[in-house]
């Protein structure tokens, strides 16, 4: 029989090795595959697999499909809803949080469950397509700013309160002995307390509306504004992209390449607002 010591041993060793396996295994094959197949003839690139091509198509591919699949117009778009929808639900979020989380009581409690609410119940697509064009903000970018907004307040919501509930509540009250309202406090105290935890918010909603096409398709379709993942949805199905998978990988390259460079800077931070605020 093999001693504990040899068995925590064997098992220190197993768990990152079956982390290593699984991470190629799930991350690792699906990018190889983008970034060979990208590299591809248009013949070879129509039978995917994990050979390398026998003749490498890169520039070539890559140019193709940022001039014809109209990327920067739509990286253009993508920013233009993207950053005021961080922006603004991470401000209205930090601020619900804190109070939230600085109040008790039973109301409280069900003001913070309704606000959390959104993470499981998913939004009447229906029902937002409506009322957008009965305030004629269908097919528009502030229409999709409120829509991404209202869907993504719960996971600001969740993550903040937690962290908020860790600050000493003491801080808060010796900025009001010295004459701070509470904006003031706010802006002054927590808010800078609060990094870790809003870079982790920002991150993940970043993520989530970056890769967004299912409601950015109802909310935008037909406007003049799109984004990165609808522009490749209309170029992929129509007769521009028709049976050229070598630049609709490239075009997927391309549009994930940005956010994947910041998340792999990042993982750690996120992590660490993670645990910070969903586990103290």
């Amino acid at each position: 029989m093999s001693s504990p010591t040899t068995a925590g041993r064997t098992t220190r060793w197993v768990q990152p090795a079956v982390a290593v396996v699984l991470a190629v295994t799930v991350i690792g094959i699906p990018l190889y595959l983008a970034v060979i197949t990208s590299a591809k003839s248009q013949g070879e690139a129509n039978l995917p697999d994990l050979s390398l091509p026998s003749s490498w198509h890169f520039l070539e591919n890559y140019r193709q499909a940022f001039d014809q699949g109209q990327v920067l117009r739509a990286l253009l778009g993508s920013l233009l809803v993207m950053v005021p929808s961080v922006v603004g639900v991470l401000v209205f979020g930090s601020l619900a949080s804190w109070v939230l989380a600085r109040r008790g009581g039973r109301v409280a409690s069900v003001l913070y469950s309704a606000a959390i609410s959104g993470i499981v119940l998913p939004p009447a697509v229906v029902t937002i397509v409506l009322l957008l064009r009965q305030l004629g903000l269908a097919s528009t970018p502030v229409g999709m700013v409120f829509v991404y907004m209202g869907m993504y307040m719960s996971v600001v919501v969740f993550f903040i309160t937690g962290f908020v509930r860790t600050i000493p509540l003491e801080l808060e009250e010796a900025a009001r002995i010295d004459g701070a309202g509470p904006l003031r406090t706010f802006v002054s105290v927590v808010l800078p307390l609060l990094r870790p935890v809003i870079a982790t918010a920002t991150i993940l909603v970043c993520l989530y509306v970056w890769n967004d096409v299912f409601y950015s398709f109802f909310v935008l379709g037909g406007g003049k504004v799109t984004t990165l993942p609808l522009n490749l949805y209309s170029v992929a199905s129509s007769n521009l992209y028709q049976n050229n998978w070598n630049l609709i990988f490239a075009y997927v390259v391309m549009m994930s390449l940005p956010l994947l460079v910041v998340f792999t800077v990042a993982q750690r931070r996120v992590i660490s607002g993670i645990t910070g605020g969903a586990v103290k």
